[in-house]
């Protein structure tokens, strides 16, 4: 966490840099976060409401990320502003290939067929898997685990974290079903995956094997979802109090 004398910036300070090194900021909680209110990115980065909402304006400019408008839980009253990222904001945080190896692929799709390109994509995701299992330890809960794999994730350029979800309440009000989503506010694949399905197919086997559990996959990027989402059911009664999973 970021102090408040490192990341607010004055209007009138004297340092574009240390502006757009804030402004980027602001764009990756986004990113992690997101869709996201402009209020708890101030909390999370310790800058004012109003210093956030210039950042943001400057972004959507850019064209950098997109408003949604998300009605309450009641559906009553006026719609919330979040925010996520945009297509061309993803572009802005940068991809891990290069151009090559859309050609390359495309290539070995016509001599060696789909089942070629999913060797590749298993390929790829082979060093998450090694960085899970030695991340993982010897936990056994499923909510630790998720856990874990969301970190790894987030290490190798995914911008990942977990939310905690209730599926069902019983007549008292209670959630008794949870899931878990791991999202993925960024693809370094975006765009090979756009062409080859093969590696969201690989990467959500992936998650059910390092999991134990079937999983589902509720959006991705490369089909015009803002976040890559993956459900990960916990079970009835599932213990809330782990701090590694919000």
């Amino acid at each position: 966490m970021y102090s408040t004398s490192q990341l607010d910036v004055p209007a009138a300070g004297p340092v574009d840099g240390q502006r757009e090194s804030t402004r980027d900021r602001v764009l990756q909680v986004v990113l992690t976060q997101g869709p996201v209110s402009a209020a708890r990115v101030g909390e999370l980065l310790g800058l004012t409401a109003a210093a956030v909402r210039r950042h943001l304006d400057v972004l959507s400019e850019e064209g950098a990320v997109e408003v949604k408008l998300v009605s309450g839980n009641r559906g009553a009253g006026r719609p919330s502003r979040r925010y996520v990222v945009s297509r061309a904001g993803q572009s802005r945080l940068g991809n891990d290939y290069l151009e090559v190896a859309a050609q390359a692929l495309h290539r070995l799709n016509q001599v060696g067929g789909a089942d070629a390109v999913r060797s590749v994509a298993r390929d790829r995701f082979a060093a998450v898997e090694d960085r899970y299992r030695e991340a993982i330890g010897t936990a056994s809960n499923l909510k630790d685990r998720t856990a874990a794999l969301a970190r790894v994730l987030d290490e190798e350029g995914f911008a990942a974290s977990v939310r905690t979800v209730g599926l069902a309440a019983n007549a008292g009000g209670r959630t008794t079903l949870k899931a878990a989503q791991i999202c993925q506010g960024h693809c370094p694949l975006q765009d090979l995956a756009a062409d080859f399905p093969q590696f969201c197919e690989e990467e959500t086997e992936l998650f059910a094997r390092l999991l134990g559990v079937d999983v589902r996959r509720l959006s991705t990027l490369p089909t015009g979802g803002h976040v890559c989402t993956t459900h990960v059911p916990l079970g009835r009664d599932a213990d809330q109090t782990d701090p590694t999973v919000p």
